[in-house]
């Protein structure tokens, strides 16, 4: 068995008026956290689902450490999974629930309280479900993904319900994770957390691969996006000199210009030799909503 690497390849799954997933292909390596993104509709959900063998694909192979999740030894050892907010018996305690689990997969007793620990719940381990808030039971999910210890954590949306302290908790953790060297794949619609939390990113539309590569990578390939912000007290001969260099310049609003088409250097050079003074001159690099929001436009879900 291979080190917890995922393979998705040519996944397709057609509903009977919907494409939901079309041909996908890409790889999640191990040691690293991986962000799962895409509009909603996107087929992120039914991805993630056929790479656990919760449904059939109509083509294509998904595959954790070389196999298909049904046919891995003690599966529940080796992949952690929540797609959806933890449920339990409303009266069971916490801690029982993670017992029952134990004991159903034949874990060991000792890692339901381990587990509990990990995800910061060892105070709340009697309180019944039925009084665990939406975020507590996000952290029950993930405690009961960990009971097997495993080497791949499949996440989807696991953020939701958390407050500020908590989304950050879930970012500490799940980096933690991958720096022991486990294969974390995290789907979010919370892009700025997104762009904090992962290493790599896959990001879909329509069911297709948009882009894939470390957050940088992605991040760089809309470099057109790129623009530099300058301010000056002399904004029309600016202005003017940058326009003749076949810049785009735009007012910003507040005073500044926004300059696109030429690179803070180059603006700076511009500047000097026109005599011009500046009072700013910064880049203003795109944040990952907008470069998310770049690559998915127009690409509505297939119906």
């Amino acid at each position: 068995m291979s080190d917890g690497q995922i393979i998705v390849s040519g996944l397709t799954k057609h509903y009977k008026n919907v494409r939901a997933v079309d041909n996908l292909s890409f790889t999640v390596a191990p040691g690293r956290v991986t962000g799962f993104l895409g509009p909603n509709g996107a087929g992120k959900t039914t991805t993630l689902r056929m790479l656990l063998n919760l449904v059939r694909p109509t083509a294509g192979v998904a595959t954790i450490s070389g196999q298909r999740y049904a046919d891995l030894p003690e599966p529940l050892r080796h992949v952690g999974a929540v797609l959806e907010a933890s449920s339990a018996h409303k009266g069971r305690t916490g801690i029982n629930h993670l017992r029952v689990i134990c004991a159903a997969a034949g874990f060991p007793r000792h890692r339901a309280d381990e587990a509990l620990a990990l995800v910061g719940l060892t105070p709340a381990a009697k309180r019944k479900f039925k009084g665990y808030s939406l975020g507590m039971r996000q952290r029950l999910g993930i405690a009961a993904a960990m009971l097997g210890d495993p080497k791949v954590l499949v996440l989807d949306e696991p953020a939701n319900g958390l407050d500020p302290e908590g989304i950050r908790w879930m970012r500490d953790l799940l980096k933690t994770l991958a720096g022991q060297g486990r294969t974390i794949l995290v789907s979010s619609h919370l892009l700025s957390e997104m762009q904090l939390l992962a290493d790599d990113l896959v990001i879909i539309a329509a069911g297709k691969l948009v882009r894939q590569g470390t957050v940088d990578q992605v991040m760089d390939s809309m470099a057109h996006s790129v623009q530099v912000r300058v301010r000056t007290p002399q904004v029309d001969e600016l202005t003017a000199a940058l326009v003749a260099q076949n810049a785009t310049v735009t007012p910003n609003g507040d005073g500044a210009l926004l300059v696109s088409g030429v690179d803070a250097p180059a603006v700076g050079r511009v500047a000097l030799k026109a005599a011009v003074e500046l009072h700013e001159l910064t880049v203003e690099r795109p944040d990952l909503e907008r470069v998310f929001l770049e690559l998915t436009a127009g690409k509505a879900a297939i119906r």
